[in-house]
């Protein structure tokens, strides 16, 4: 097992079971918004000086502090008169608990856990976000997440096609028909491939649907991608308005164009704006505003569908064919604060596209580099190397100034990608790991910087090498630290292995 994947299906409930899908929603929200609730008294209680005990921050104390209190006289209690007028209090708790699967409420409180951990991350200098607010039961999207238990005889909680093809068996819940073919995921959970982890029952635009993440193993190896030796082979992918996605390799081969994208967001955008204006001319809190809002809704969803999908196709096309990609690294929230382009790199998706090259590279064993964000490669000349001046964006065909050289702008810029990957090959994005394997290091300022100080695979965190130590490899002398990358005469950013008489001289030398 190396890997995580989800298979998502569209629901078909009959209306009792409906119900029973709503009852678990509002279970989850009630959940949160309860062990919600008992941190702000905590905190409450804090402030104020009163004795209390541990303030539950993680899912696990949540889940402690939530069940102490479902089975308190907090969460119900029934006043039972005798025949002689006496009145006695019998603790219920909470009286409905048992109608719902219980690790709803579990899963709600490990979802809190995560929204505190992220508010204590970002206090510490991380990404900022704010602290957890309570879900409206209007507002909020009805959705539930449940985990797959194994019982003693072997048989496991959440069961596909048991006894249906398609169909999901949900603990509390039951048998619930499915609308897609469920064969590729029975098959892989019969030979042992595959095994279900949860289940995310959500309500979206008018349909029930349920995503089973599954642990599964590793492709098959005629699947996967042969490792190569050498450093070439690598593919520039190039992503673009006007050209969606160009890609070439470092010799100038072309290998993908494609022009005509859908633009599924301008395409629909006459539609959008008559639903929007229904919605509002309809009077705030009636059932027909509802109703056009979730027309609205149903019609955003049909929107990210057609873009989704094609997003899946031209990285298949891309990962099926090529195990060495190289993709640059774009501000794409920098892009979205010009107006005029906002809407066309919004509905370009590109920072989806990158992710999903991602994962999909690594699920085929191939290799993903990040090109640095400051490498200028529209503006450099694939032929020459000469760096020119900016280009304006309705200029399409690149001119070199120095060797006259005309390749379309795109293309060009694709070219310049793969030639950098060559370059840098030993900074490709380690995809098992999550990060670069080399260990930037910053110089003293600000402002973008090159990487003339980063160090080497091999060098597992140290310190930029010493300008001694790299004049000793050029003069063919001992080593004793690994050589760091470093600038050429030239501008250009390369290696000292590949360098005449520095990393043979390091390792021959005794």
């Amino acid at each position: 097992m190396a890997r995580f994947t989800r298979f998502q299906f569209c629901l078909d409930p009959s209306a009792e079971q409906e119900i029973v899908l709503r009852r678990h929603a509002g279970a989850a929200r009630f959940g949160y918004n309860q062990c919600l609730r008992l941190v702000q008294d905590a905190l409450d209680g804090k402030r104020r000086g009163a004795t209390v005990g541990k303030v539950p921050w993680s899912g696990f104390d949540l889940i402690n502090s939530f069940n102490g209190w479902k089975r308190s006289g907090d969460a119900g209690r029934v006043m039972v008169a005798a025949g002689d007028g006496t009145v006695t209090v019998q603790v219920t708790g909470l009286a409905w608990r048992r109608e719902v699967c219980q690790q709803v409420f579990e899963e709600a409180a490990v979802d809190l856990g995560r929204g505190l951990s992220a508010y204590t991350a970002s206090r510490t200098g991380g990404r900022r976000v704010g602290f957890p607010r309570f879900k409206s039961k209007k507002r909020a999207p009805l959705s539930f997440r449940i985990r797959s238990r194994t019982s003693a005889a072997g048989r496991a909680s959440i069961r596909v096609g048991e006894q249906v093809p398609r169909t999901v068996t949900l603990p509390g819940v039951g048998v619930l028909k499915v609308r897609q073919d469920t064969r590729r995921l029975r098959r892989m959970l019969a030979k042992g491939r595959a095994k279900v982890v949860s289940a995310t029952v959500s309500y979206r635009a008018g349909r029930w649907t349920v995503s089973l993440t599954c642990e599964a193993a590793d492709l098959h190896e005629a699947r996967r991608h042969q490792p190569i030796p050498t450093a070439a082979g690598w593919v520039g992918v190039d992503r673009g308005l006007s050209t969606f996605v160009a890609a070439a390799r470092a010799d100038g081969t072309p290998v993908l164009r494609i022009d005509a994208w859908p633009r599924p967001a301008r395409a629909a955008l006459a539609r959008q704006r008559r639903l929007s204006r229904k919605v509002t001319r309809k009077q705030r809190g009636s059932r027909n505003r509802a109703k056009a809002a979730a027309r609205l809704g149903r019609h955003h969803a049909r929107t990210a569908a057609i873009r989704r999908r094609f997003l899946h196709q031209v990285c298949n096309e891309l990962v099926n064919t090529h195990d060495r990609l190289a993709i640059e690294t774009l501000t794409i929230g920098g892009m979205l604060a010009n107006r005029r382009l906002a809407s066309a790199v919004a509905d370009a998706a590109w920072g989806e596209l990158a992710r999903l090259l991602t994962y999909k590279q690594q699920w085929r064993g191939g290799q993903l580099a990040l090109v640095d964000r400051w490498y200028p490669s529209t503006k450099t000349c694939s032929a020459c190397r000469t760096v020119g001046p900016a280009m304006p964006l309705q200029q399409r065909t690149f001119t070199c100034q120095v060797c006259a050289y005309q390749a379309d702008r795109d293309h060009n810029a694709a070219v310049n990608l793969a030639v950098w990957a060559e370059q840098h090959h030993a900074q490709t994005r380690d995809l098992p790991a999550g990060g670069p394997v080399t260990n930037a290091r910053r110089g003293e300022g600000s402002g973008p910087r090159t990487r003339a100080g980063e160090t080497g695979p091999d060098d597992a965190g140290t310190a930029p090498t010493p300008p001694r130590v790299r004049r000793y490899a050029r003069e063919g002398r001992c080593l004793t630290t690994p050589p760091s990358y470093e600038r050429g005469r030239s501008g250009e950013i390369s290696s000292p292995l590949d360098r005449a008489g520095s990393a043979s001289a390091a390792r021959t030398c005794s």
